[in-house]
Order: structure tokens, then C-alpha cells, then sequence
């Protein structure tokens, strides 16, 4: 019962992230999943909701001013990225998995603690959008999480907010559809997982709506703290499951 509280609220603290400023979910979501059951089914769990999420943001945003071929270039490369990560899910050991993911988070933790302010201009962008958004897939398909590189990149380049979340959507529905086919076919997307992901929109669903309210009235920044630090008792708790 209280495992399944978790992830209810996980998801709803992802969904108000995410509505308020167009990603989230699985950098929450993802480790309270993976520290309840496994991270392999955290993964495949959260992949439904992703989908659906990113699409329904993807159609709200659509009149957003952004450039065209930069989105293509992110969606091809995290798609491309995503598939090979998938691979590396299905074929590698879970406790390296699992280390790897609370690294992640702890690097991602760090980054936006000492780095809040960098700036990427869009020339900048593109020169290196290929191996950026390429190793952000590779993340997001083995542990579920590729905000680190690509939520950072992104916010670096100071678009407005309905332009970041149109394109982090686009990029993260590519790699959903793509990890979709790939996991069924290593067998880690089964018919249960897909049912279950399709719960855990549920919450998700309504927690969006409300992000978005706040996302346009306050400031995210205290909101943030407390993801962060929630962020890092996970990431904790995760490295001490698997090394005691």
C-alpha cells in the first residue's frame, strides 16, 4: 500500500513539474519506481505516460515559435539514442543500472545547483545537438532519466517557456515511440507493463493541469528545491539498497 502511495505521488509531483515547465516526470518518477520494484520495469512502466504527456503538451504548444530543423535534428538523434539505450537495459546487469542512474542524478543535482545560468545561443545549439541529444537518448532508453543533458541544454538556450516545452516534448515523444517497438521486442514492454503505465498517467493526468496553472503564475525556482532535495534522499537510497 505505501509503495503504491510512493509512485502515486511521485507521479503527481512529476506532473506538476512537468505542466509547469514541460519536463519532470521521469527524473521523479523513474527512482521512486526503481526504488520500489526494479528499474528495468521503472523504465517500461513510464513509458506510456511519457508518450501521452509529451503529445498532449506537443498539440497545446504547437503555435510555439521554434526552429523546425533543430527539433527534427533532437527527435532523430534522441529516438536514435533511446533504441540503443534500450539495448543496453535489456543486456546489462540491473545493480549497474541502478549505480549508474543514482550517478545521474546526483550529476544532474550538482549542475543545477552550479550552474543556473548558462547560456547556449542557437548557432552554438545546432553545431552540437547530434552527440548531445544522441547520449541523452542513450540515458533515457538504459535508466529512464535524460534530463541531465537534455533539460540543462535546452535551458541554456533561454527560450520562452511555451517554446521549451514544445521542443523538450518533441523530444521526449520521438523517444517513446521508438523505445516502444524496442522493448517489446527484448520482452521488457509487456501487455501488464503497458497496462500499468496506462494507471500511472492517471494521476499523472491530473496533476498536468495544475502545473501548468502554477507554471503560469509563480516562479519555479522554490519548487525546485524541494524536487531536488527529494531527488537526492532517492539517489541515496538507491546507492545504499544496492552496495549494503
Amino acid at each position: 500500500m505505501w509503495s503504491l502511495a510512493a509512485i502515486v505521488i511521485a507521479m503527481v509531483l512529476g506532473g506538476i513539474l512537468k505542466g509547469a515547465t514541460g519536463a519532470g516526470v521521469p527524473i521523479i518518477a523513474v527512482p521512486v519506481i526503481a526504488a520500489v520494484y526494479d528499474l528495468k520495469l521503472a523504465v517500461a512502466v513510464m513509458i506510456v505516460p511519457n508518450l501521452i504527456s509529451n503529445a498532449w503538451q506537443i498539440y497545446k504548444f504547437r503555435t510555439a515559435a521554434v526552429d523546425k530543423v533543430f527539433c527534427w535534428q533532437l527527435a532523430l538523434f534522441g529516438a536514435l539514442g533511446a533504441g540503443l539505450g534500450t539495448i543496453a537495459l535489456a543486456g546489462l546487469p540491473l545493480r549497474l543500472l541502478t549505480l549508474c542512474m543514482a550517478a545521474i542524478i546526483i550529476a544532474y543535482i550538482v549542475l543545477r545547483l552550479l550552474k543556473p545560468n548558462i547560456h547556449l545561443s542557437m548557432v552554438s545549439a545546432k553545431k552540437i545537438v547530434a552527440p548531445a541529444f544522441l547520449l541523452a537518448g542513450i540515458l533515457q532508453g538504459a535508466v529512464g532519466v535524460s534530463a541531465p543533458i537534455a533539460v540543462t541544454f535546452l535551458s541554456a538556450m533561454k527560450l520562452t517557456r511555451s517554446m521549451f516545452i514544445f521542443t523538450v516534448s518533441i523530444f521526449f515523444a520521438s523517444m517513446a515511440i521508438l523505445q516502444i517497438p524496442v522493448q517489446i521486442h527484448y520482452g521488457l514492454m509487456t501487455p501488464n507493463i503497458a497496462l500499468l503505465g496506462l494507471f500511472a498517467f492517471l494521476p499523472l493526468l491530473v496533476a498536468l493541469p495544475a502545473g501548468d496553472w502554477i507554471g503560469k503564475r509563480i516562479s519555479p525556482k522554490a519548487f525546485e528545491m524541494v524536487i531536488l532535495t527529494f531527488l537526492g534522499l532517492l539517489a541515496l537510497r538507491l546507492i545504499l539498497t544496492e552496495v549494503l
